[in-house]
Parts: C-alpha cells; structure tokens; sequence
C-alpha cells in the first residue's frame, strides 16, 4: 500500500532522485547561458558609453554656461533674469566662445573655408539656429476692474495659444512664422510643452555678421511680450574621439515675467562602426540578437506546456518584460541606425545650413535609456537562480512572506506621507523652491527622510507652522513608520531563519549539485590515489580473515563480522563524518532498513559477546575453587 501511493505521489525514490538530478542540470545549463548573454549585454552596454563624453559635456557647459558677459562677471547664461542680460549674453560669451577662427597667437590653424574650431578640436556642424515661441495677445481674461489698467493679456504656451502671425518687420525668416515639422520631437520646459517650428533664423559663419544681426534684432525688438521661449541650437564634432556633441541653451519667458534657464548637452557617438573594438560591438550585438531569438523560442514553448499556469510565477513576469524591453531596444537601435545612414550625409553636405542633429540625438538617448533599463532588469533576474546561495534564499523567502504585510504598511505610510506633501505645498509652495509644486514637495520629503533639507527656508516660510510641520513630519515617518517597517522585516527574517535551522530549506540547491559535482570531478583525478587504498584495505581484509580463521573462528563469523564492518564504514561516513551539515536531510526506506539491519546484527554481536563473557566467567569461578 506505502508501494502504491508512492508510485501515485510521482514515482520511486530513484525515479525522483533522478528527476530532481535533470531539474537541477536544467537549471545550471539555464544559469549559464544566461551568464553568457549578461556578459554579452554588459559588453554592448558598455561599449556605448565613453570616458570623453562627460569631459566633452563638462568643457561644453564651462564654455557656454559659466562665462560671464566682460564686465560683470555675475551675469552668465545661468543667471541671466531679463531680455537685457539675454541681449548681453548673446552679444558676449556665445558670440566668443562659438567663434574659434585662430589660434591664441591670431595664427592660422587650419585652411577650411570659415569654419570654426571650438577649443581647437571641436568643429562646428553647419550653423546654429535661434528660434523663438510666442502667444497671442487676449489668450486670457483680464477682470473688468483693472481693464483700465491694462488691457493685454499673454497666457501661457500652449498649442492652442500659439502666435502663427508674421510680426515686425515681416521681411526675412526671424519675423515669419515657420510650420513645425512632423517628425521633430518637442521639448519639455520647466513651464510649459514646446513644439518644433516658430519664428527662426541661422548664423552666419563670420563672426561680424552674427553681431549684426544680434544688434538688428534687438534694435528691432525681435523678444516680445508675447515671447515664451527661445532655442538655441548647434552641434559639434570631435573626431579625436569620434563624438557628436549636441547643444541645446534654452531661455524660457513665464508669463509672470522673467526668464528662466535651462540646457542640454548630448554627447553621443553616431558614427558607430570606424575601430577594430566598434566592429567587436558589433558582433555582440548580433549574438544578442541569437540570444533575444533563444530565449524567446523557450519562453514561447513553456507557455505552450503551462498554458495559463506560467502567468502566475512573477519570475515569468520578468521573462516576459526582459524581452520586451530586449525587442525595443532592438528596434531602437535599427531605427537610429536606419536614421543615421539616411541623414547623417546630408546634414554633413549643408555647410551652410542648420544641421538638425537634435532629431538623431533625441533617438540615441531613448536608445541609451532603453538599454540602460534592459540591463537593470537583467541583473535583477539572476534572483531566480539564488537557490545556490542559503543567504540569498532565505533573503527571497523573507520578501516573499512578509510582502502582504509591506502591501499593508505602505497604504498606511503613504497615505500619511501624501498628507504631509499636501500640507508642505499648501503651507511653503508660494515661497520655498522645494515645495513649489505637489511633485516637488513629494521629492523634498523624501530628501527629508534621507536627512537632506532646507530648514531654515521652511521656518522663513512660516515661523509657527513651519517648525512643526518638520517636527511632527520626522517624528511620523522617521521615528514611527520606518522603524515598523524595519521590525515587519526583522521579525519575518527571524522566522524564516528558524524554520531553515530545524530543515525547513528548500528541496534542492544549485550549490549542492554544483559542490557534488566539484567532489566528483576531484575523486576523478584522484581516482588512482583511492584505487591504491582501496588495495590496501582489501588486502588488510584478507589478513585480519586469515588471523581469525587461525584462532578458531568459522566462515560464517567472518563474514558476520566483515558485513558489520561495512555497514559501520559506511554509517559512519554518513551519519558521523566531520564535516558539518546545517541542512536537514530526511532519512529514507532503504537508509532506516539498513540502520535496522545494523542494529540487529548488532544486537546478536552483544549477545555473542555477553554469552562468551559468561562462559568465562564460568571458567574463572570454577578454577577459583
């Protein structure tokens, strides 16, 4: 009956044994090859970053960015807050650090028709492009009350309220509206949403020309009451290290007045295949493709063979968003190259012309997210294999029991924490930089947790509501919530590791196949070493049988005494070897029906013993007497 409902329950002690046996092989053939396709992803990931392009971005920025207008050393691009210091900044520090036409000694460099060498190594790709955004006049309602006042009204950018009409002097392209194109990506401004298109006009390549026309437009009065933004584009090359850097300054005009700054710097390497080590990239990137077509085949057979059942492991889950985000980033990758062989040309042709490098930098960037994305995901899957690890596992299992209770807690610490953002925004939004908006007053506490705030800017803000919000905000979510976050932890860490110290642990671990394995392969190649040993205890065997055979002993007592022998050896290996086991292991039908064996033939030894013993005995009473 215990026969059959182990064949019910899934087959014989060995059958399973040997089943276990091909799970675990299947597991360490899945872990290898996915180690190979990590390699092989961190390779690619790596190959796309370089060193240069931080430096290249870190020079950039100084040049633009930090030089102040001569004269006043604190007016600079970053700290520019009207249209006069706009004025100034495009008339100084852009004016010189753009034009780079000789060396610091006025020496010619080089023999290229008015081209321009930003630091001496960097040249400028075309010409660059300003382009301005305005709004309609009477885009909002100004209250009766103070019509008598002032009877215009400038609303924010949108769309909707965009100006499409020529204004000015309504003679070249800087005072037509220009239609955006469709394929250009828009930008995300600190106010507002920004599409392509606007009222523009490009540089010229000598310097004196540039100034003029800056001078001329801002006799003219090119920025307006109804200007929200203004684009400042141009890109370089460096072919030192065969990098693009595309440039992008931005001067935002809220409609409360002022101006606001902002930049972006891309550093990115469009031409991809020129260096023995590109071309190696290059065949990693079609072994990721062989991979990407692997992986897919068996994740497609095992939802086949589980059906609805492989949807419920969260270990699938992850499977499935690794290859997505894999076949984005394949389609990333063929798209901007498939862009980049199409436009790269032509915009190297128009020397005279704006070269949009922005529209394939935009592209290469999203790539880079993408894959940046892909390989965080790809780490976070090697958990699935953490059953070779005891540490690592009883970290999974922890998670795992105590997610019901972090799911409860964090309702709890949220809807507390939304109440505080509220309440900061509400209370220091108009005043503190940290609480201007909802979002940032989320970021702020955050920061607040993390032991970086501004104090003293909220106790500005408000002398009495400003020190108890912080005290109050700390003694919650610091001193309160977090410490019964780190007690749900602590406590189900306790009791997964005292169900792992009396064997509740997993029914197998990669380690232990992996370590039996290594004993294997070392008894392997000493295998010459133990076959000599061996040798000698079959010999010393035979010796003690003769000695006994001697001394009076029978056959049957002998081989009673060499099955003993063995079953000693081979307990004692088992049961009482040096070598410590933290792990629980279950005793089977074969093992305690040897035990038994040994116990009884162990039984009849002492039973021999006390009989001969008493003989003796016997013996010694009677000479005695």
């Amino acid at each position: 009956m215990a026969e059959a409902s182990r064949w019910h329950r899934g087959g014989t002690p060995k059958q399973l044994h040997y089943r276990k046996e091909g799970e675990v092989s299947t597991t360490l053939q899945e872990l290898l090859l996915y180690f190979i396709f990590l390699i092989n992803l961190c390779i690619l990931t790596f190959g796309m970053v370089n060193p240069h392009m931080y430096y290249l971005n870190k020079v950039m920025s100084s040049l633009f960015l930090d030089t102040s207008v001569p004269g006043e050393e604190r007016t600079n691009f970053k700290s520019i807050r009207s249209i006069t210091d706009f004025w100034k900044f495009m008339e100084g520090p852009f004016l010189e650090g753009l034009y780079w036409d000789s060396w610091y000694n006025n020496e010619n460099l080089y023999d290229l028709k008015n081209t321009s060498r930003i630091y001496y190594e960097n040249i400028l790709l075309g010409v660059p492009r300003v382009r301005q955004l305005k709004v309609r006049n009477n885009t909002c309602k100004v209250y009766s009350s103070v019509q008598s006042l002032m009877n215009e009204c400038y609303n924010k950018y949108t769309s909707e309220n965009e100006d499409l009409t020529d204004f000015g002097l309504k003679v070249d392209t800087e005072w037509k509206y220009s239609a955006p194109s469709k394929n250009s990506p828009w930008h995300w401004g600190f106010v507002g949403v920004y599409r392509n298109g606007g009222y523009i006009f490009t540089l010229s390549k000598s310097k004196s020309e540039t100034l003029n026309k800056f001078i001329n437009l801002r006799m003219n009065s090119w920025i307006t009451r109804g200007t929200r933004v203004i684009f400042i584009d141009f890109s370089l090359y460096n072919a030192n290290v065969n990098l693009f850097c595309i440039i992008r300054l931005v001067a935002e005009f809220p409609a409360t007045g002022g101006i606001l700054t902002s930049w972006q710097f891309y550093s990115v390497k469009l031409l991809r295949y020129v260096s023995y080590y590109d071309y190696f990239i290059a065949a990693c990137e079609i072994a990721f493709c062989i991979f990407l077509f692997v992986f897919t085949t068996q994740e497609l057979q095992k939802i086949k063979e589980f059906k609805s059942a492989y949807f419920r492991s969260i270990w699938n889950w992850l499977e499935l968003l690794l290859l997505v985000l894999c076949f984005v980033a394949v389609f990333f990758n063929l798209y901007c190259n498939i862009q980049i062989f199409l436009l790269l040309g032509q915009l190297l042709k128009n020397t005279e012309k704006y070269s949009d490098f922005y529209f394939l930098a935009y592209w290469y960037i999203y790539y880079n997210n993408v894959i940046a994305i892909t390989i965080f995901f790809a780490w976070i899957k090697i958990f699935k294999f953490i059953s070779f690890n005891k540490t690592m596992s009883q970290l999974s299992t922890t998670l795992s029991r105590c997610i019901k209770d972090i799911v409860g807690f964090a309702i709890m610490f949220f809807i507390i924490f939304f109440a505080y953002a509220q309440l900061g925004f509400l209370l220091f939004g108009s005043q503190v930089d940290d609480f201007s908006t909802f979002q940032n007053s989320i970021y702020a506490q955050f920061r607040i947790v993390l032991g970086d705030f501004n104090f003293a800017g909220i106790q500005q803000a408000n002398f009495i509501l400003g020190p108890i919000y912080f005290i109050t905000f700390i003694f919650f979510v610091f001193f309160v919530l977090l410490n019964m976050f780190l007690a749900i932890i602590n406590d189900t860490y306790s009791e997964v590791k005292a169900d792992y110290s009396i064997g509740r642990s997993p029914d197998f671990e990669v380690g232990k196949m992996i370590k039996e394995r290594y004993k294997n392969a070392i008894e392997k190649l000493k295998l010459k070493k133990s076959q000599k040993a061996e040798d000698k205890k079959s010999m010393k065997r035979k010796d003690l049988a003769e000695q006994a055979r001697r001394e009076g002993f029978d056959e049957k007592e002998i081989q009673s005494a060499e099955q003993m022998k063995k079953w000693k050896e081979r307990l004692e290996k088992k049961y009482y070897s040096t070598e410590i086991q933290d792990d629980y292991q279950p005793v089977t039908q074969q093992e305690f029906r040897d035990l038994f064996l040994y116990a009884v033939e162990l039984e009849k030894e002492l039973h021999y013993v006390s009989l001969k013993l008493n003989r003796v005995m016997r013996k010694v009473s009677a000479l005695q007497y």
